[in-house]
């Protein structure tokens, strides 16, 4: 067996160019499970055939767990053709008188089980490499759900893979008619066809995406949205990293839970499509952004397109009626609502645009109220 073991080693620095690459450390387990191999095959042919081999303890118990991720299953397919090789060029000094047939035989049968039985413990570390994946992702996703975003975290995130900027978190429902897991799993196989990269967790009905390496976050959403179940996707700010994706979760979710305002949003659609929503719901963050980003802006450019606004906004969108109202000509009036939209980015003459101004304009008034009053 020690004979047999040494010439498949020799066997394999000759024939795999991957072999000789590895650490002197790994090439010796490899010489173990090859002489673990023989030994068991010895063994049951010596009982006249009439046990099942038990491959996975005998044969790659011997060994070592790092085994596993150093050589692949294609690699442990390739050791088990060079030891027949072997075995068979030095089958006359095996066999009996005449039971060479007989030997052969055996080995043809043992080898196969010998690649189910790799097969078999490959597939045991896949599956518990998943389990533990599963696991550490969900940590990854509650931890930016809680803001706990701390080079911890990020550790868990590099284990998993994780190197993608930027970063925008999804937040939708999952289907009732299927389990957690599956809806997860195909989300990570669209995000897999859309070129980017995903962490997913589901808390109750809610399912959170991470999405990372987006150039059009909207557009990444999309896939994922098919695979939500029925209600609203909503799509978080990007950040620049994983450091700042406790900011996207949190108005995701904001945006998640107020979406109900809005029955005929988009799916998806950006939790900052729906500030007037979320301000009216109470996330203080959404209002804080229409006081700064909307309202001041405003205030700063002088007290007469606040009044415009305030104007045209009371008056049904009416430029003539404003006009009239404040004694200036409708040129006047467009060019200050004009001017409205390059402050805030929001277009009065739109719907949607005006009701998300008149919602800012009552937020900074009650922003500019005295203490007390």
């Amino acid at each position: 067996m020690g004979t047999f073991g040494t010439l498949a080693l020799a066997s394999m620095e000759e024939r795999l160019p991957w072999f000789r690459r590895m650490p002197a450390d790994q090439r010796s387990w490899v010489g173990l499970v090859a002489q673990a191999g023989i030994a068991a095959f010895v063994e049951w042919f010596k009982n006249a055939e009439t046990t099942q081999p038990a491959i996975a303890s005998e044969v790659f118990g011997t060994a070592p767990r790092e085994l596993l991720r150093s050589i692949k299953l294609k690699h442990t397919i390739d050791i088990i053709r060079v030891i027949i090789d072997v075995v068979e060029e030095r089958l006359d000094e095996l066999a009996a008188p005449g039971g060479e047939h007989q030997l052969r035989e055996a080995i043809l049968r043992y080898t196969r089980d010998v690649a189910f039985g790799a097969a078999q413990v490959y597939a045991q570390a896949a599956e518990t490499r998943a389990a533990w994946d599963a696991r550490l992702e969900a940590l990854v996703v509650n931890a930016v759900l809680r803001g706990e975003v701390d080079d911890g975290m990020h550790s868990w995130a590099a284990a998993l893979g994780w190197t993608a900027k930027p970063v925008s978190v999804v937040a939708g429902y999952t289907s009732p008619e299927e389990e957690p897991e599956v809806t997860i799993d195909q989300m990570q196989r669209a995000a897999r066809r859309a070129r980017v990269d995903v962490l997913a967790g589901v808390q109750g009905r809610r399912v959170i995406v991470i999405v990372g390496g987006a150039e059009e976050p909207m557009e990444a959403a999309r896939p994922i949205a098919a695979k939500c179940g029925p209600g609203p996707v909503v799509v978080g700010p990007v950040v620049p990293d994983l450091y700042g994706s406790s900011v996207s979760a949190q108005a995701a979710l904001a945006g998640l839970r107020a979406a109900a305002g809005w029955p005929d949003a988009p799916r998806p659609v950006s939790a900052a499509d729906l500030l007037p929503e979320r301000a009216l719901d109470g996330d203080e963050s959404a209002r804080r952004h229409l006081v700064e980003q909307v309202y001041e802006p405003m205030c700063n450019a002088g007290a007469p397109l606040l009044d415009t606004l305030t104007t045209y906004l009371e008056q049904g969108s009416s430029l003539e009626a404003t006009a009239r109202l404040m004694f200036v000509h409708p040129n006047t009036v467009r060019y200050r609502l004009r001017r409205v939209t390059e402050l805030t980015g929001l277009s009065p003459t739109d719907g949607r645009h005006a009701f998300t101004l008149r919602l800012a304009l009552v937020l900074g008034r009650f922003a500019e109220r005295r203490p007390g009053s």
